[in-house]
Parts: structure tokens; C-alpha cells; sequence
């Protein structure tokens, strides 16, 4: 009655009724880190859920259809609150890798919302029910996914990027931990060779428009680090006081854009002279390992 109520209002109440809504879930939930956020996009909505101490939720919701799909669900009542609101029906999970913080409410999910179809790239994933690997597709009702192997953080990383058919469609990537705004994951699983594939040849070869929603609330530290690395960059200080603003008032700093990485994160830039100075070294590959290892004690 209150999903069908809120979308019945014009399109800017129900926006910030919903808004509202989220805010409050989210602050009477201890230990939140951010508020709720969402965006309504041409053919899709995502609604950006915190969880734990910095990890990320997103409830991707086909306009179409109202079919929706969960990605990475460690807080399942949180999400089912967020699905009920919605109006939606779920069907999906995307798990981007194993980990507890990102596959840990699998299980508990599938016992209170039965009969969903949990995807993923590992057999290590609670849940699964079909493994996917690099350019498998499915759908999200008229929203198409295709599956993007990314290995290094863990052997088995998937990230996910939405679409649909129609021209000028707004596109997302949901990229866990291998793509952060501003960094990347550790290589707990992989290789610096592993990583430059992800970042410098598959994610970087999306449309540069397309939104980039990470696993975690990182981009602070990774933007600190970024610049350490390339201090004359006036992207990555332009973005750092964007999102300086941003987490002062507790809002997400997701999403950013494929192209924006481009701009200023050092691991999507290892080919760039300055950076390669920095390193010390003479290659791409060299200089991820380098740069990775310096952040990983970077303070």
C-alpha cells in the first residue's frame, strides 16, 4: 500500500518522500556510515544501501518491469525494507566475490525472499545457484547484465555492467572490490598483471559515461593516496573537495563515472609518464605492482 501510494504522488514528491525514507532506515541502523541514496536513471533506478562499517548495497530496479536484483546483500532485512518501499519484485542476487562483507547475507536472504537466483564467479559463495564467467549474460527484467571477470583481489571476481537496448540509455557498473572511486582492491588472490587486465583493458573499455558504483566507502583515503602520487593532478584535488562535501553530510561518494576514473585514479593511469616516475618504473604492469604495495602502507 505505501510503494503503491508513493508512486502514485508526481515524480518529485515520490523522490523525496523516498529519499526521506531511506535516511531514516538507515540512520536507526547503528554503526550506519552514510545515508541511503538513490538515483532514477532513463531506464533503471539504483538505490544505494550502506552496510557495516563502510561496505555498499545497491537494489537495481528495472523501470519496465519493477523486476529488481540485489548486489551484494550483506544486510538482507535492509534490503527487503528497501524492496517492500519499492514497490519491486526481487529476483536477483550479484555477488561481486566471496567475501563475508559481500556474500555474508546470501544465505539469510534466500530464507526469507525464496526462490531467487544467486549469481556469481565462485563456488566459495554462499548461495550459489548459477556460476557465471566473463561476458555471461542474463536480465534484470528488460535490463541486461553482462558479467565482467575481473581476478585479483579473489580468483574469482565478477564485476556487473547494466544496460539496456535502447540509444542514449544510461549505463552502470557495479565493480565491488576491484574498482574503488580513486584506487582499487588489494591483490589478495592475484597479480599486478590481473589488475591492469581489469582496470587499463576491460572496465576501462566501457563507455566513459558509465556510472561506477564500488563496494566500499573508501575514496577519501584512495583520493589522499592518489594524490601522494601525482600531486600536480587538479582532478584528483578538485574531486577530493567534492567529496570532502559530500561525506560532511554523510552522503555517499559513489557514484563516479568510467571516465572520471580515467581522470584521476593512479591505478587506472599506470601508463601516464608521471606516474611511471613515480614508481620508478618502465612499465604499466611494474608500476601497478609498485603503486599497490606503496598504498597498501600508505598512511
Amino acid at each position: 500500500m505505501l510503494a503503491r501510494f508513493v508512486n502514485s504522488l508526481p515524480t518529485g514528491i515520490s523522490q523525496q518522500i523516498t529519499r526521506l525514507y531511506f535516511q531514516v532506515l538507515v540512520r536507526n541502523q547503528r554503526g550506519t556510515h552514510s545515508h541511503s541514496d538513490f538515483y532514477k536513471f532513463k531506464n533503471m533506478d539504483i538505490k544505494i544501501l550502506p552496510a557495516l562499517q563502510d561496505n555498499y548495497m545497491y537494489l537495481i530496479v528495472d523501470k519496465a518491469t519493477q523486476e529488481a536484483a540485489i548486489v551484494d546483500p550483506v544486510e538482507p532485512k535492509n534490503v527487503l525494507d528497501a524492496v517492500t518501499l519499492c514497490g519491486a519484485k526481487l529476483t536477483t542476487v550479484l555477488t561481486t566475490h566471496h567475501h563475508w562483507d559481500h556474500a555474508g547475507g546470501n544465505e539469510e536472504l534466500v530464507k526469507l525472499h525464496p526462490g531467487l537466483k544467486v549469481y556469481g564467479g565462485d563456488t566459495r559463495i554462499g548461495a550459489l545457484t548459477d556460476k557465471v564467467m566473463h561476458n555471461t549474460e542474463l536480465n534484470i527484467g528488460k535490463l541486461k547484465v553482462q558479467c565482467l571477470f575481473t581476478p585479483c583481489h579473489t580468483s574469482g571476481h565478477i564485476c556487473y555492467y547494466v544496460s539496456t537496448d535502447e540509444e542514449n540509455s544510461d549505463t552502470a557498473v557495479f565493480t565491488g572490490d576491484t574498482l574503488f572511486l580513486g584506487g582499487c582492491g588489494r591483490f589478495f588472490e592475484g597479480s599486478a598483471l590481473q589488475m591492469y587486465t581489469a582496470l587499463c583493458t576491460i572496465l576501462s573499455a566501457l563507455p566513459e559515461d558509465t556510472k561506477v558504483f564500488c563496494g566500499h566507502e573508501y575514496t577519501l583515503q584512495n583520493l589522499r593516496f592518489a594524490q601522494h602520487v601525482e600531486p600536480s593532478n587538479e582532478q584528483i584535488a578538485k574531486k577530493m573537495e567534492w567529496t570532502v562535501k559530500r561525506r560532511q553530510n554523510n552522503l555517499p561518494s559513489v557514484p563516479s563515472t568510467i571516465g572520471e576514473e580515467k581522470l584521476y585514479n593512479p591505478f587506472m593511469r599506470v601508463e601516464v609518464p608521471s606516474i611511471m616516475k613515480h614508481a620508478g618504473q618502465n612499465t604499466a604492469i611494474e608500476t601497478m605492482h609498485f603503486i599497490r604495495q606503496e598504498k597498501d602502507n600508505f598512511k
